[in-house]
């Protein structure tokens, strides 16, 4: 065994506490048994140079895995700096600004806040989930879905806030919400962006329109027959596997498979190529229908997928959440979308949004879809 040791050429070698790690005994004992490890130091440490290398990989990201498949994302610290440097083009933050670490770095999203207090030597503010809620109070800048602003409006604290902009995501964004912010001195954005460009590509400050914006510096975007591609300064180095980077596209433009258009001179996102199905021989676009149940003053969340139909082929339900006030019943809903909506697109069953589910930044469509099949329980009545 000491002669296999020798070839590993590592710089140290972990081994159960109290044993010998080249004893017969201990090669024989099973791993699970293995609790209580100790560091045996090198006999010849190594000093490895360290430079900074901009264009080498740095992070990798798994992309949020909503339509399919987590993908390893690889960006270098180019892409991210220049991800930084394009929306800082357009919000304000400087030196003496604070941006809350208020989503997980495990996101693109969280990462993206890093990158951009890096680029400007302002400060983050670290803090755990429990303590989001006051921090928020401290900081000038934060990164929230609108139901935790809403709950930052409607603290008693409001008054002493020094939070001056927000940048919203993760829902649909009340208008309601963006004047209540702004009349407290809170300026929100919104935006469109992905795991392979660094996070935001396109952003503006919210307002009543749809749209997700224009686009910023160091980003291209073209529509190709409705979808959405993008290339430039952020467009990540490729996708990693078997210890392998692979690039994301044969060419220089990235394929998105989300459908959008152009509006006055800003983007419009209408929904996910592969999120399409056909009921009736009708193509039926699940985003469409969700932005219907949106406008109900009662949803809050709203996912629409297919279920197998002998008839159809495909026909669609709908899983969504509810205010707190108040639970619409299925007869409420069913009879709204029949005002609202043609036939083949009424969702033909109604269900609550599974909590194991829900939680997270991003809501799993393919998660969804398997408890859709496995354990539909919980139904609107």
């Amino acid at each position: 065994m000491q002669a296999q040791l020798a070839q590993l050429d590592c710089d140290a070698i972990w081994y159960p506490e109290g044993s010998d790690p080249l004893s017969a005994e201990t090669s024989a004992e099973p791993v699970s048994s293995m609790l209580r490890l100790h560091l045996q130091p090198a006999e010849q440490p190594r000093l490895v140079p360290v430079t900074w290398q901009p264009s080498r990989a740095v992070t990798l990201t798994l992309t949020s895995g909503s339509t399919g498949t987590p993908k390893a994302v690889v960006h270098s610290g180019l892409t991210h700096l220049a991800s930084a440097a394009g929306l800082l083009a357009w919000l304000p933050f400087e030196q003496e600004d604070s941006w809350l670490l208020s989503l997980p770095l495990f996101h693109i999203s969280g990462m993206a806040i890093v990158w951009r207090w890096l680029y400007r030597g302002a400060e983050i503010v670290v803090c755990a989930p429990d303590q989001m809620e006051t921090l928020l109070m401290q900081v000038t800048h934060a990164s929230l879905v609108p139901t935790q602003l809403q709950r930052v409006l409607d603290s008693d604290t409001v008054a002493s806030l020094d939070l001056k902009q927000v940048l919203l995501g993760g829902a649909m964004i009340p208008v309601s919400l963006t004047d209540a912010a702004r009349e407290r001195g809170i300026e929100c954005w919104c935006g469109y962006g992905m795991t392979e460009m660094a996070s935001t590509v396109t952003a503006k400050r919210a307002n009543a329109s749809a749209g997700v914006g224009a686009v910023l510096p160091h980003r291209e975007v073209m529509l190709q027959d409705g979808e959405v591609w993008v290339k430039g300064e952020t467009l990540c180095l490729g996708y990693y596997r078997n210890k392998t980077v692979f690039p994301v596209s044969e060419q220089a433009w990235f394929a998105t498979k989300d459908l959008g258009n152009w509006q006055d001179e800003e983007l419009h996102i209408t929904g996910r190529a592969d999120n399409m199905f056909i009921s009736g021989g009708e193509n039926v676009q699940p985003e469409d229908i969700e932005r219907v149940l949106l406008a109900h003053p009662q949803i809050s969340q709203a996912f629409v997928l297919p279920i197998e139909d002998a008839e159809f082929g495909q026909r669609p339900v709908a899983i969504v959440s509810v205010s707190a006030e108040s639970t619409p019943y299925r007869e409420q809903l069913v009879a709204y979308m029949q005002t609202q909506v043609a036939a083949y697109r009424r969702p033909v069953a109604y269900y609550l949004l599974p909590q194991d589910v829900a939680g997270g930044i991003k809501v799993s469509r393919a998660q969804l879809a398997q408890w859709l099949t496995q354990d539909r329980l919980v139904t609107l009545a």
